[in-house]
């Protein structure tokens, strides 16, 4: 194996995205030494497929408050939210998204110049902001990269996360890396930043692009620390479905039809053309996204249908409100303006992930997590629509406090270095297949052991040789995280739906399950009432 090189800074960065940018610039702006490190191109993760906006409140939209997102963003959570860490992270809102736009994005404004703003799904007021219509992610990933290219940022393109660096107190002092060529190298710092997305490529089909494999949950729970609410996946309710084409060719990322276009009128027909959420919820088309996604996946099989209908044919001025959904649309031979969007539910965010404080802290000295990768306890057992890039800008400003606050005090130093691990390893396509059969929406114990059955037939040790050895044992690791969490759940609630066991059981309420790893590296779950939910 070629000897790795080493490089040495007072935080590293892994990923790219709205979390880690931000916490990034913060960092170096205060005098730090930040490399920010990422697997791809550094436009490449999630936030930059984000269509829907920001979720904030600023004070401009009589009526609403931010103690209203508050409640909001507690319903949707369905008890499992942490009280203290939505308050806190949403009144930080405002001034996050003061401090983006002084970095150069740019939101869509009204001709007076006010923020322009759309509801979705379980809001109770218009308070997201959007940009370019409905390409919000691209715009905030856009003026990220472009502040930190012009800051003179070191991005460390093309090299994937492996395992976490690690004193003899088994403090985090850096990152092992490999590079496209497989060739590795180690980046030495007292303070790690894990912002490295979800797992949406657990399953077969999803809005996540090909980087959310779950690498840093995984290296986080390899590194000591707890992950918790893994079994709460959210599934997007409207992702575009091309009628006819095999499961196969739709396998990997999937085009999202925003939830904006309902806010903004769009409305949900069934293969018989009557309007199937009036009877289910309140907000019909706009209840929260786990109801949404159920009543579809209850109406498909009912009707025997492969899908359901977006019936945003009376929405004005669609093609310039929603250019993305429009391309997407028109690239599979549908024209949105004068026809229903055929869609279904997909795999689209992670509700839990590494158990962090609201400033980004996990339990193990030098390891911080923002984004979507980490679980403060904002969304508990299901995301507000477009709290997760607010969270992420949030978050990430803290983490920079933190680590310049933490940094204060000595840490140990690494010496030497560090081999590349042997992982436990499936086929990808083995794992996808077994969680979108048994792990999806509503999920049963018989299915649940079966599909924990064939990912552990299919798991072997393999050394982490390039990127997509590092992926796909991220990905094991994750599925059989999820799959024990999901077992041990009981109950339904929020996205998470067990057929067994239809009804929210209360004696759930304030218990987070929490996952780390055994001796022998496997998941453990253990019961524990993570502070404040409720």
């Amino acid at each position: 194996m070629t000897a790795p090189w080493a490089a040495g800074a007072d935080l590293v960065v892994v990923g790219s995205g709205v979390a880690g940018l931000t916490a990034a610039l913060d960092a170096a702006a205060a005098g730090l030494r930040v490399v920010v490190v990422t697997k791809d191109a550094a436009d490449a993760g999630s936030t930059r497929w984000a269509q829907g906006g920001v979720a904030v409140v600023v004070g401009d939209v009589p009526g609403d408050s931010v103690d209203a997102h508050v409640a909001d963003t507690r319903t949707a959570g369905a008890g499992l939210c942490d009280p203290a860490a939505v308050a806190s992270i949403l009144t930080d809102g405002p001034a996050a998204v003061a401090r983006l736009r002084a970095r150069g994005a740019v939101f869509d404004a009204t001709p007076t110049g006010a923020l322009e703003r759309t509801r979705e799904g379980g809001h109770s007021a218009f308070r997201v902001v959007r940009a370019g219509g409905d390409a919000t992610g691209a715009e905030v990933e856009r003026a990220l990269v472009a502040a930190a290219r012009g800051a003179g940022l070191p991005l460390l393109t093309g090299h994937v996360a492996v395992d976490a660096l690690r004193t003899a107190d088994d403090t985090v002092a850096g990152v092992t890396v490999l590079d496209d060529a497989g060739r590795p190298g180690m980046l030495h710092a007292p303070a790690v930043l894990l912002a490295t997305g979800g797992y949406g490529q657990l399953f077969a089909s999803t809005t996540n692009p090909a980087t959310s494999t779950g690498d840093g949950v995984a290296l986080a729970l390899r590194a000591g620390a707890a992950a918790a609410d893994l079994e709460f996946v959210q599934f997007h309710p409207t992702v575009l479905h091309v009628p006819g084409r095999a499961e196969s060719d739709l396998a990997g990322h999937r085009p999202l039809v925003t939830e904006a276009v309902r806010g903004e009128g769009g409305v949900l027909r069934d293969r018989t053309g009557a309007r199937f959420m009036l009877g289910v919820h309140p907000l019909a088309e706009l209840a929260p996204r786990d109801v949404v996604a159920g009543a579809i996946t209850r109406r498909m099989a009912q009707t025997g249908a492969e899908c359901v209908w977006l019936d945003a044919t009376a929405v004005e001025g669609f093609a310039a409100r929603f250019p993305t959904v429009t391309a997407s649309c028109r690239a599979a031979g549908i024209d949105p303006t004068c026809e229903p969007i055929p869609v279904t539910p997909a795999a689209h965010y992670a509700c839990g992930g590494v158990v962090t404080d609201v400033d980004g802290r996990t339990a193990v000295r030098g390891l911080y997590a923002a984004g979507e990768v980490a679980r403060t306890g904002l969304h508990g057992a299901n995301r507000l629509a477009s709290n997760s890039l607010l969270e992420g800008l949030v978050v990430g400003a803290r983490v920079a406090r933190a680590v310049i606050a933490d940094l204060a005090a000595p840490r140990p130093v690494l010496v030497g270095t560090a081999p590349l691990p042997v992982f436990a390893v499936a086929d990808r396509r083995v794992v996808q297949r077994a969680m979108s059969a048994g792990a999806g929406i509503g999920r049963d114990a018989a299915g649940l052991a079966a599909a924990s059955d064939a990912v552990e037939a299919a798991t072997g040790p393999g050394p982490a040789r390039d990127r997509a050895g590092v992926e796909d044992a991220a990905l094991t690791l994750l599925a059989a995280a999820v799959l024990a969490a999901a077992g041990t759940r009981t109950e339904s609630r929020g996205c998470h739906v067990r057929t067994d066991h239809p009804d929210r059981d209360d004696t759930w309420q304030r218990a987070s399950l929490q996952v780390r790893l055994d001796r022998d590296g496997r998941p453990v779950v253990a019961t524990e009432a993570l502070a404040g939910a409720a």
